[in-house]
């Protein structure tokens, strides 16, 4: 595990560097390891390990145990799981808002950005093409007009990158992800908001299942049905039109 220079953002930097070390396995599933061993390791004290090891464990990377340390825990896929079903219930709704409000301007950022995916791909640049796709996704969601509804769903994000969840090059090639914001952008476009809904349904699907298949996976398991019906609980609840809602209501 690499050492950690002085600055201000050292528990940010010390939290950086655990996640590199878990994901890449240096620090291992299932076993119990102490801050202070970690101190040293990367050479800086036990306050910013601290720091650092809270907000793994409140994205549930790590568990503390009274008295011992702390141990790196297995991805979960129910927690996967429930990543997506929060995100289909949030972003879908987004969409239809954003196809009926998005401007000029921001259907160009929008087409900008999904050339910037396409470009990234092409250069199988991993990195840059994330930042492109999360960019694409933010200009969607404050086309609603809310940026919190952006903020929350870019800290959901967040939560599956920082336990090293991607399906990229690994179930779907990177133009093919690039490929799924196609039918986003272009019902964006139309400003159609039953299509844009179901473009962004489907891909958010799609990445949920495939991520879930991929974690199970890792922990030798088979997918659980209970993991799948959470998904497709928030996919039919989305896929239900608002006509169809008010229907049933009255």
């Amino acid at each position: 595990m690499r050492s950690i220079s002085s600055g201000s953002s050292l528990a940010e930097k010390v939290g950086e560097a655990l996640r590199e070390a878990i994901n890449a396995g240096e620090l291992r599933a299932g076993q119990l390891y102490s801050a202070h061993q970690l101190a040293d390791q990367l050479n800086v004290s036990r306050t910013p390990v601290r720091e650092a090891l809270l907000g793994l464990a409140d994205i549930g990377m790590v568990r503390f145990e009274r008295n011992r340390g702390f141990r790196v825990l297995q991805r979960s896929p129910r927690h996967i799981a429930e990543i997506f079903h929060l995100r289909l219930l949030l972003e879908v709704p987004a969409a239809r808002l954003a196809a009926q409000a998005a401007s000029d301007a921001c259907l160009r950022q929008l087409r900008a950005e999904l050339a910037g995916m396409r470009a990234a791909a092409r250069k199988h640049d991993e990195p840059l093409f994330m930042r492109r796709d999360r960019a694409f996704h933010e200009l969607m969601l404050a086309a609603g007009g809310n940026l919190t509804l952006a903020s929350v769903v870019g800290s959901l994000r967040d939560k599956i990158i920082a336990v090293g969840a991607s399906t990229a090059d690994k179930s779907r090639s990177l133009l093919d992800i690039a490929d799924e914001h196609e039918p986003i952008l272009a019902a964006l476009q139309a400003g159609d908001p039953a299509a844009a809904a179901a473009a962004v349904a489907a891909h958010l699907a799609h990445t949920g299942e495939l991520l879930l298949a991929q974690v199970s996976a890792e922990n030798g398991l088979a997918v659980q049905p209970a993991d799948t019906e959470l998904v497709k609980s928030a996919l039919a609840a989305v896929r239900q039109s608002p006509g169809q809602r008010r229907a049933r209501a009255g």
